[in-house]
């Protein structure tokens, strides 16, 4: 850092609103380039903002921001210094894809900076050279260890020589080996690259030590800026924890008191204790042969990084997981799910707030007190109690998502404690809250933990914390590594802090282990070459296609390792032909009928047998009043009544019109009005059968109409249900999926990469699309393939004709899916949201029941508009009039004009950066 640099980063007067909640309050900062940067304070402070709208990932509401020297409301400078930026947000691989490999992910990113497979290559091997990340090269993303998912996104983050770093809270959740390794990574690549720029949020003030400038930030404000030695210096503090306290506001620091911990009294009975404690998923082992004792009124800590095993241990102690092998006890008695005695005397506190956000504080408190069946009659009580201990009565009417996270976690710890537990699990409470509010925390506990001998099993990632409890133990890849007071660990390895400890025992298990990512053997033997200097930006271009194949590439892999994805996508289509081909029938055969015959003669007994002669009708029983018509009718026993009057014969002979009574169940309008025509065309057979067996006697039609049918001659649903059928599988089933495929990336968080990578929003959609389309298309030969060999259903004109109407049809609905994806932000959204828009205008208004010229208004425009109309047509004209290109070809102009303005939809929709 020079003093002639400019800065990295110049922000005034800058907001930003979350709906109601105000992240970053009138922020003005100059950041320094060339350096170091740490932005330090708990969760919820405003840093990940801040950090998101210098990266360009979010969109500035107010204020004025400039980066490496342009404005980042302007779209053509972020467009130009992105490849300059590399951001790496907050969560274990939040910017990487489970599924990929360690070298899939890197050759993901090199492609979205455009660059050329040699070049890929090269800074692969070097990156992972350096990061010691070789060994893994094969092994899936989602597999990796914390430490390692975190070296794997630095990487990714690299692999374009960056300007400017920038690192949300890298080391949350990992244990401090690899965390101290993190930084050392940092620190050569620092070397390698002076100028480079780095910003860091963290809420571990040890490991803001060891950055050149820091801002300490609360409320979304700037409480002090400077180097640690002088925020050090101004508060006249010993440690950056005790100079964040002094620089928060004075209604905040008034509320601090130095925590004193009071000796524990021994005590004999045995709280919790577990022996060869063993929890497995499938072929991955969680937890390996724990064992512990904890004593009544002992503040127990468990110390470890994400993944070790520390969650999945305290729920089988809780009796919500089972244990594969081994045995726990609770107050000496074997823990039991369904033993809800022992239960009701242990408290437990989630790692996240698991409480109901659409009650107030007050009801929360009111429903656990409920639910542990504390009497009515002490129940109020109680509650006032839990308000005033926990100092929660000013917000008792306030809804839990409005107050501030130590609130919060002073209300999660009161609703654990309403039923008075002699036994409270905590899994790491304090992750996130501020030193003050930890602090506080941490007195309540001591409080029940000395004054009514509550037993405490917190696990936690602040050495600080460790430090405070009577004895702990060190857990890493599923086992216990030592457990002992904090002072007899550092003893034992001859360190003088509990990091420092831990450190060595991580490095002793992993000597007596398989090499994993934190062993010494993998440390980089040279450092990477310096790179040279950035002039990559100016030669991207605007659309490339190397960026659109690489989402395509991306996607198509991830489909294929998904395998529910997968099953949906290749045999969802398959399942619902089957269904809709052998359930959907317009066919109405076989009805049941039964005749009341008032006449009883040879004409009646005539007439009653021409209809039991038809393939429609199945004569039932004779009727022998009226009443028992209506019971049988409304008993659905029958469909149709045949009342032939008496005097039916004789008035026949005569040569008189006697009138015949069909009662038909109308409760089925479409098929009501079929047994109509039904009746109606043999009552009319019938009487042209008599006209030519005595002409005359009987009146009968100057004219015989003779009927045929073309294309389906014999009237059957199947061979007309088979090319109706195919054209909406083949718009829900894609859509759906193309849908999803955005959507999800928007709820893992991976949507980001697009934020902040020079990929455009057309090359990321038609990314998206292509595996979708290329699958659709599978599934259009499948279902073609199942219309001809099992439905028996021939195509008679022009397969070829078919197909490219099919390619054009699923680049329509696949341009739907990515239309309704740009709106909607969860998964389940996506699917409902896809099938309504889908499915009722297909069989609403395409033309699958009712014809397109017979709709009116709204819904004619939606069958002329809509691309189903038009891809029904071609099929049934493929399958049943032998029709080729030469008289469908009107029918593709629709479709291929919804293409470009679907497309144009979805662009318009899509916003590169989050709102």
């Amino acid at each position: 850092m020079t003093a002639a640099s400019p800065p990295v980063a110049l922000v005034r007067d800058v907001s930003l609103r979350y709906g109601k909640t105000l992240a970053l309050a009138n922020l003005t900062l100059e950041l320094p380039a060339n350096c170091m940067v740490g932005l330090i304070g708990p969760d919820g402070v405003g840093k990940s903002s801040l950090l998101a709208l210098i990266s360009g990932a979010r969109q500035l509401q107010t204020g004025d921001l400039q980066v490496l020297g342009g404005d980042m409301r302007d779209v053509r400078h972020r467009r130009r210094v992105c490849p300059r930026i590399a951001y790496m947000p907050q969560g274990l691989g939040k910017n990487l894809y489970p599924t990929l490999s360690v070298f899939e992910n890197l050759d993901f990113f090199g492609r979205l900076f455009n660059q050329e497979p040699a070049e890929r290559q090269r800074r692969i091997h070097d990156l992972l050279a350096s990061t010691g990340m070789s060994p893994f090269i094969d092994r899936p993303a989602g597999k990796l260890s914390g430490g390692m998912k975190q070296k794997l996104g630095l990487c990714c983050a690299l692999i374009h020589d960056p300007d400017l770093l920038i690192l949300d809270e890298p080391t949350t959740g990992v244990d401090p080996l690899s965390r101290n390794q993190f930084w050392e990574l940092i620190a050569r690549i620092r070397q390698q690259r002076p100028n480079m720029s780095v910003l860091v949020a963290t809420a571990y003030m040890d490991e803001a030590q060891r950055f050149d400038w820091l801002v300490a930030m609360d409320e979304g404000q700037v409480l002090d800026t400077g180097s640690p030695a002088e925020l050090l210096q101004r508060t006249a503090s010993h440690n950056l924890e005790q100079a964040f306290v002094a620089l928060l506001p004075e209604a905040k620091r008034s509320q601090h008191r130095q925590l004193q911990i009071p000796p524990r009294q021994p005590s004999d009975e045995v709280a919790i204790e577990a022996h060869d404690l063993t929890c497995r998923f499938g072929d991955f082992t969680a937890v390996n042969k724990v064992n512990f004792r904890i004593e009544r009124g002992e503040i127990f800590g468990f110390l470890g990084s994400n993944g070790c095993g520390k969650s999945t241990t305290m729920k089988m102690l809780t009796g919500l997981l089972p244990f594969s092998e081994g045995e726990a006890w609770l107050f000496g008695k074997p823990v039991d799910p369904h033993d809800m005695q022992t239960r009701q005397r242990v408290g437990y506190m989630s790692q996240a707030f698991s409480l109901y956000s659409e009650l107030t504080v007050r009801q929360n408190l009111e429903l656990h007190a409920r639910l542990f069946h504390i009497p009515a009659e002490r129940r109020s009580a109680r509650i006032e109690e839990m308000l005033t201990r926990f100092s929660l009565h000013e917000q008792a009417d306030s809804l839990p998502m409005s107050l501030p996270l130590g609130i919060r976690q002073r209300l999660s710890l009161a609703v654990a404690v309403i039923h008075a537990p002699e036994i409270l699990i905590l899994d790491e409470p304090t992750s996130g809250v501020d030193p003050v509010a930890r602090d506080g925390f941490w007195e309540l506990l001591v409080q029940m933990s000395r004054e009514e001998g509550v037993t405490i099993f917190i696990s936690t990632h602040f050495m600080n914390e460790a430090e405070r409890c009577d004895r702990m133990s060190l857990m890493h890849a599923g086992r216990v590594l030592d457990s002992d007071t904090p002072q007899a660990l550092m003893d034992k390895r001859g360190m003088d802090n509990l990091e420092e400890a831990f450190i060595a025992y991580l490095r002793e298990a992993s000597e007596q282990n398989q090499p994993a990512d934190s062993s010494p053997e993998q440390q980089p033997t040279e450092p990477a070459p310096e790179p040279a200097a950035h002039t990559a930006s100016s030669r991207l271009p605007r659309f490339s296609l190397r960026r659109l194949f690489s989402y395509a590439q991306r996607e198509g892999m991830e489909l294929r390792r998904d395998p529910v994805r997968l099953v949906l996508a290749l045999f969802g289509t398959v399942f619902l032909m089957l269904i809709m081909g052998y359930g959907i029938t317009m066919d109405v055969e076989d009805l049941n009928f039964a005749v009341l015959d008032n006449d009883q003669t040879t004409q009646s007994q005539a007439y009653t047998l021409n209809l039991a002669g038809s393939r429609y009708f199945i004569e039932q029983p004779p009727l022998r009043s009226q009443d028992e018509m209506r019971q049988r009718m409304r008993e659905g026993k029958i469909s149709l009544a045949v009342e032939i009057p008496p005097g039916f014969g004789r008035d026949l002979l005569r040569g008189a019109n006697p009138q015949v009574a069909f009662w038909i169940d109308g409760a089925m309008p479409m098929r009501a009005d079929t047994i109509r025509g039904y009746v109606q065309g043999i009552h009319l057979s019938y009487l042209q059968q008599l006209a030519r067996q005595a002409p005359a006697s009987y009146n009968a039609t100057l004219v015989d109409i003779a009927v045929r049918y073309r294309y389906n001659p014999d009237v059957q649903s199947l061979p007309a249900m088979v090319p109706a059928v195919i054209p909406m599988l083949l718009l829900m089933i894609p859509a759906m999926l193309t849908a999803l495929g955005v959507v999800r990336e928007k709820e893992l968080g991976s949507i980001t990469n697009f934020y902040v990578t020079p990929v455009t929003r057309l090359e990321f959609l038609l990314g998206k699309q292509l595996p979708y389309v290329a699958l659709g298309m599978v599934n259009f030969v499948t279902l073609i393939l199942l219309s001809v060999l099992l439905f028996k259903v021939p195509i008679t004109g022009s397969l070829l004709t078919l197909t490219l109407a099919a390619l054009v049809y699923l680049i329509c609905a696949t341009a739907i899916g990515l239309m309704m994806s740009t709106i909607l932000s969860s998964q389940i959204a996506a699917i409902f949201a896809t099938a309504i828009v889908t499915l009722i205008p297909a069989v609403q208004f395409s033309g699958l029941t009712h014809p397109v010229s017979a709709l009116e208004g709204a819904g004619a425009l939606i069958g002329q508009l809509y691309p189903t109309s038009h891809f029904l047509v071609i099929s049934r004209g493929v399958f049943s009039k032998a029709l080729t290109l030469i008289e469908l070809w009107p029918y593709f102009v629709p479709m291929l004009i919804a293409i470009p303005v679907l497309t144009i939809f979805s662009v318009a929709g899509l916003k590169k950066q989050e709102k």
